[in-house]
């Protein structure tokens, strides 16, 4: 089916993708697998692409565009690339919103411009050692000292976690009140007692730099805080179906792309005398996943079509994620295994897309959180 949601402009942009990332990521990406981190280099040639900040107004240097199927491109072209170490969804995606909602006018002048740059790069520290989807069993806290906070706690699985130069941290601030006693607060590289710990060492991403965070008696300025006082849950409950539509549109993007270079494939590769391709079990696993990859391709179309026009709601953001990102789970490892043993080698794409893409049902919620919020919906 030929795809009807994007017009002529979004087709320029995935060329402008394309160009940047044949040129500025395939050269270095295995290089940055080796060093576990990508250059900031590469950043702030995204910036000078335009690539960061999409829905930032011109005035702070962003795209001016709230069009989130300028994200989707961006993603499915990322996806495609392989360009798994450049968190570019995670910046403009998932805290780019928090930060284009909430900022003050003045934090606005100070942190957009560097943001759309890519001289100030993000993150978000929400995961704890003892606190993943569950914000009532968050215990970083940050005490109220007047003109500022003084934060304490430590924060795990933080994607960009050494390179970033912002991070919005979800803390305590109102001990008894439970996920409504909860605010976001912005910690900047160089506070003093803000550090970072390792570089952790994951199955997949090996680009992508994940850290644990250490806040030990951090002084945080009340100019830092990031919308309400007592506020985050509600801002975080906002921004999380953005967050989930990003990744579920890698999701089936991963999928598309492990099928296509397995059909391939198996149109090459010859056992008994003849192409796989020619096996009737060959054929029915192809064509079940072509389906699959079908049906699914027009429902997360039409929640980006909704998302575009602000009308997609948590529930189907949440349908979105856990439906994509468990059918990118089940395509490729089927597809590894029709490659054989050599799927199992890291020189082949689809080795590293099942290493890369294993995280996909975990983070931004879980597949079972995905179906608790559904499940919850539906019978109250």
């Amino acid at each position: 089916m030929k795809r009807q949601i994007f017009t002529e402009d979004h087709e320029a942009f995935r060329q402008t993708v394309r160009t940047f990332l044949a040129k500025e990521v395939a050269p270095h990406h295995e290089q940055w697998e080796r060093d576990g981190i990508v250059s900031r280099d590469v950043w702030l040639a995204a910036g000078r692409q335009g690539l960061l900040g999409l829905a930032v107004p011109e005035e702070y240097g962003g795209g001016g565009v709230e069009d989130f199927r300028y994200a989707a491109v961006l993603g499915e072209e990322c996806t495609r690339a392989g360009a798994s170490g450049l968190a570019l969804s995670l910046h403009n995606d998932m805290v780019g919103p928090y930060l284009t909602s909430l900022c003050t006018a003045e934090q606005k002048r100070r942190w957009l411009p560097g943001f759309c740059s890519g001289e100030i790069i993000t993150a978000i520290a929400m995961t704890e050692p003892g606190a993943g989807s569950d914000l009532q069993g968050i215990r970083t806290s940050a005490e109220d000292k007047g003109d500022h906070w003084v934060l304490n706690g430590a924060k795990t699985f933080i994607s960009n976690g050494i390179i970033s130069d912002l991070v919005v941290v979800v803390a305590r601030t109102k001990p008894e009140g439970g996920a409504k006693g909860l605010s976001l607060l912005v910690v900047e590289r160089g506070m003093a007692g803000f550090e970072r710990g390792r570089n952790l060492d994951k199955i997949g991403l090996k680009a992508q730099d994940t850290a644990e965070l250490f806040f030990t008696d951090v002084r945080v300025p009340k100019e830092n805080l990031l919308g309400e006082l007592n506020g985050a849950f509600g801002h975080l409950m906002t921004n999380l179906a953005q967050e989930r539509m990003a990744i579920a549109v890698t999701g089936i993007a991963a999928a598309e792309h492990v099928l296509e270079l397995t059909t391939h494939y198996v149109k090459e590769r010859e056992a008994f005398g003849r192409p796989l391709a020619k096996l009737q079990h060959i054929r029915f696993e192809i064509a079940e996943m072509a389906t699959e990859c079908a049906v699914t391709r027009s429902f997360l179309d039409r929640c980006i079509e909704d998302h575009a026009k602000g009308e997609l709601d948590a529930v189907h953001a949440s349908m979105a994620k856990w439906w994509a990102t468990e059918l990118q789970k089940r395509v490729t490892d089927r597809c590894l295994q029709l490659h054989g043993g050599y799927g199992y080698m890291n020189e082949y794409p689809i080795a590293r897309a099942f290493t890369d893409g294993r995280i996909q049902t975990i983070y931004g919620g879980t597949t079972e959180i995905m179906k608790e919020i559904i499940g919850r919906s539906i019978l109250g």
